[in-house]
């Protein structure tokens, strides 16, 4: 279940724990992506929080917010990017996103299998997508009160195998918010060091998000399933049933044609 675009706004923007949760995420997603320029960068969930240092620098920048979250405009100030579309169905063409991130959009989704296919199928030749969640052995998955409380925690080996089966292919993997998930004033004046020493740490032990940077393997793949899952309609077809060929329908026919006066006489 998708949490909603207004609790996740106030966490990241109106709270010091949350502030302090984007700038390591961002800073970590930086060091991964130096450079963008002239390259689409789309954002799927509410990625928003990772996305404004790419304005300045690509080409365009697209924030998709997923229907059952809600949307908000954004950048503050600035001509709106932000999108509010289906979970599984994104008004991008095929095949023209550079770069695609997806945060809060995974571990939410109630159809995880049909959301990595549409990932795949916007994701351009030499594209590269960033899959950010909560790790399942982390600090930050274990309290309800940050958004990566919520949803499915994963393991690297979880996140990496369910990529896998939709045809990317791991190129990397990294993690961030070593820094415990408290608002007490000690842990946020040394967020900072934490993160600097998180990078010398196991990524499974301490980090609170595993980010796995994937590209997308367009040879050998003999089919995929409908983008968007559809719900089952029990009761469809009675109105107007259909109704198919069945053997002998010759003879099925002239018991229901209407009998002649000497075939009532007999």
């Amino acid at each position: 279940m998708h949490l909603d675009v207004q609790d996740l706004r106030n966490f990241y923007y109106r709270s010091h724990l949350g502030r302090a949760a984007q700038k390591a995420i961002r800073d970590r997603v930086r060091l991964i992506w130096p450079d963008v320029r002239g390259q689409t960068v789309v954002g799927f969930g509410f990625a928003v929080p990772l996305l404004r240092p790419f304005l300045a620098e690509a080409r365009r920048v697209t924030a998709l917010m997923p229907g059952p979250q809600g949307v908000m405009p954004w950048p503050a100030g600035m001509p709106n990017v932000s999108v509010l579309c289906e979970e599984t169905s994104w008004p991008v063409e095929t095949g023209h996103v550079d770069r695609l991130l997806v945060l809060h959009g995974l571990e939410t989704s109630e159809w995880p299998e049909a959301l990595l296919w549409e990932a795949f199928r916007v994701l351009g030749p030499g594209g590269r997508a960033l899959f950010i969640v909560p790790n399942r052995a982390g600090l930050w998955s274990r309290r309800d009160a940050t958004p990566f409380g919520q949803g499915r925690p994963y393991s690297l080996g979880q996140l990496e195998t369910q990529l896998r089966d939709h045809h990317f292919l791991p190129e990397s993997h990294s993690a961030a918010l070593y820094q415990p998930p408290s608002s007490q004033r000690f842990w946020r004046k040394t967020g900072a060091m934490w993160e600097q020493v998180g990078l010398r740490l196991s990524t499974v032990v301490a980090g609170g998000v595993l980010i796995v940077e994937v590209t997308k393997r367009a040879h050998g793949i003999k089919g995929r399933p409908a983008a968007r899952p559809r719900p089952l309609r029990v009761l469809e077809g009675l109105a107007v049933p259909e109704g198919r060929p069945i053997a002998g329908r010759e003879e099925s026919s002239d018991i229901c044609a209407p009998m002649s006066q000497g075939q009532m006489a007999q």
